[in-house]
């Protein structure tokens, strides 16, 4: 029997994939240990990955749920592989043992290893782990009957003991990777606040997790998994979905506008609403509306009237919205319009992944219809791109569209939770004083080009927009064909001339040897990141820059892409960043990296495909 000193591994990442049915809590327990790895330092990056169905049989191969995190140092995404996976079942087993990494460890519920199990999951023999060719190291847990063991005592129903038993696997982990329990023990009180007997029993298996792990410590290898060096601060994880929330109110806080979110419930954005919805406290306003259209048109409204004015959803939703969309931008109002993407078209894949809907964000409007476009980067970016799209949209009065993906919105990230004096005061463009008396509705500020922001109610300021053309002097209505074209090329202008009030775009990795540039936009970021460090590791020299904005691009793109011999867009679609970048600078030579598989990319899809093209 080895020392257990000899069987501990020093590891700068490690990744866990969490299986199991649907209603085997696999993303609970894979959110608690996010947070507790988050609290003690690593830097984490999740991969939450649903079934698309509602509740597909239990046992069975369409219903596995996963949850892949990857803690550490330096961490940018979830894994390629994973170095411990947890199949809770042996459709889990079937269905993800192709995400584990060689030299991996397995962590198996014998208990649901049963004959019917296997027949469920349509293996051919009563060997699960010889069928499959499994030669990792295996952790056969009878976590089933452990948790029924645990609970004995506690006066708890079958059915309700069994919903414990993904807590009894997050202890076994706690133990594996050496995590305080008391973090654990934290969040599930907060899970459970109303239900103290619950939280007791969590609490019991959670220990019997624990100390299971530390009595078998001899059979399998532990890990010591490195931190980063960290900001000073209080860190938790945050789902990017809840960064947005956040992001809009600290908008809310730095303008002084109270913030109002007319929405309708749609995967994978709903977390959204609801996170907005528990905030009555900072003067939320949080409607959820009967259908899509009313959700855009009460932000409209809201807007008008004086609000930060947002309205979220997915693709399908964001159709919907268009013709309220174009009423924002002949009105002239601000309005952030929050897009959480999804595989496509019509209701697809929505639980899945892609970045297809950035033509629909630049040109899905019928006539001259132009808005700001933007995307976050990661999971906690999306705070930094809600506060930043809120900034634009009241600053330079016009509808801003904010792309993020299922992949960051459900995922997280180790985040600090800022100072309020970290970020800028926000700036509306209301009606100064001394305009009052020559005000008209299509004023504009000279350098922005973007019309004064008239709060109803306001003396003097007494004023009507509409979809319909308007004079650009007067505000009344105008059916004059020069002025049309002037408002056209007015409207277009004020978007363009917010490139002068965004950062330049920045060159990562940059290397003089570098002739070979590396393009992403929005939630790619983490793997193209990985993926060019590890391509300049094997001497192969690349550059990476990834746009967070994308109408209009930094002034300084065009510099950029001329500057290097090669330059390969990759994105989850067919090219659409790539078929824009090429319009808009037709003498740069673009190369794709594209899939379309509702599955973010992996790294090593990335550093193959840029071989290949070199």
């Amino acid at each position: 029997m080895n020392n257990i000193n000899e069987r501990v591994k020093a590891l700068r990442q490690v990744a866990v994939r969490f299986s199991g049915d649907s209603g085997d809590g696999m993303q609970l327990a894979g959110n608690i240990f996010t947070n507790v790895s988050a609290g003690m330092g690593n830097s984490v990056s999740t991969f939450p990955d649903y079934p698309a169905e509602i509740r597909a049989p239990q046992g069975s191969l369409g219903g596995v749920s996963g949850f892949q995190v990857s803690i550490g140092a330096g961490v940018h995404t979830p894994g390629d592989e994973c170095d411990v996976l947890v199949a809770m079942n042996p459709a889990a087993l079937k269905t993800n043992i192709k995400f584990l990494r060689k030299g991996g460890v397995v962590i198996t519920d014998t208990d649901s290893f049963t004959p019917d199990g296997l027949k469920k999951a349509k293996y051919a023999t009563d060997d699960a782990i010889k069928e499959l060719g499994i030669t990792a190291q295996v952790v056969e847990v009878p976590v089933t009957s452990m948790t029924k063991a645990a609970l004995a005592d506690a006066g708890m129903d079958l059915k309700s003991m069994l919903k414990c038993r993904n807590i009894f696997v997050l202890g076994l982990l706690c133990w594996l990777f050496d995590r305080p329990l008391e973090s654990a023990q934290k969040m599930l009180r907060a899970k459970f606040a109303k239900k103290p007997a619950v939280y007791e029993a969590n609490v019991k298996v959670l220990q019997a997790g624990y100390d299971y792990g530390h009595n078998i410590h001899a059979s399998v290898s532990t890990y010591r998994v490195e931190t980063d060096d960290i900001v000073p601060g209080v860190y938790t994880d945050v789902k990017g979905n809840e960064a947005t929330a956040y992001g809009l109110i600290m908008a809310s806080e730095k303008s002084g506008c109270p913030l109002f979110l007319g929405s309708y419930p749609i995967t994978p954005a709903t977390d959204i609403l609801h996170e907005l919805a528990k905030r009555k406290d900072l003067g939320v306003k949080a409607c959820q509306m009967e259908d899509e259209i009313a959700g855009v048109c009460s932000a409209i409204g809201a807007s008008y009237a004086g609000a930060l004015a947002v309205t979220s959803t997915s693709g399908p939703g964001l159709a919907l919205k268009s013709e309220g969309i174009g009423l924002a931008v002949m009105a002239e109002l601000p309005l952030v319009v929050i897009d959480v993407q999804r595989g496509g078209p019509s209701t697809g894949l929505p639980t899945k992944t892609e970045q297809t809907d950035l033509m629909q964000a630049l040109y899905g409007r019928n006539g001259e219809s132009p808005v700001a476009v933007v995307a976050a980067l990661s999971p906690t970016d999306c705070f930094n791109m809600a506060f930043e799209a809120s900034r634009i949209a009241v600053e330079h009065m016009t509808p801003v569209i904010l792309l993020t993906d299922a992949f960051i919105g459900n995922g997280s990230s180790a985040w600090r939770i800022p100072e309020a004096d970290e970020y800028p005061e926000i700036k509306p463009l209301r009606v100064p004083e001394g305009l009052r008396e020559s005000w008209q509705p299509y004023m504009r500020e000279p350098e922005t080009m973007a019309r004064y922001w008239a709060i109803p109610g306001t003396p003097g300021l007494m004023h009507r927009l509409g979809g319909l053309e308007k004079d650009a002097d007067t505000g009344a209505l105008s059916n004059d064909p020069a002025n049309h074209e002037k408002m056209v090329l007015t409207r277009l202008e004020k978007v363009e001339r917010i490139a002068r009030d965004i950062p330049a775009q920045e060159v990562l990795l940059d290397n003089p040897e570098a002739d070979t540039l590396l393009v992403g936009w929005g939630g790619t970021y983490g793997h193209l990141y990985t993926a060019a460090e590890e391509l300049n590791a094997q001497g192969i020299k690349v550059a990476l820059s990834q746009f967070r904005y994308i109408r209009p691009l930094p002034a300084n793109t065009g510099e950029i892409l001329s500057r290097f011999k090669r330059v390969i867009v990759a994105e989850l679609n067919t090219g659409m960043f790539a078929d824009y970048l090429q319009a808009k600078f037709p003498d740069v030579k673009i190369e794709r990296i594209n899939k379309i598989q509702g599955q973010p990319f992996l790294v090593s899809e990335l550093v193959d495909g840029v071989k290949h093209l070199i």
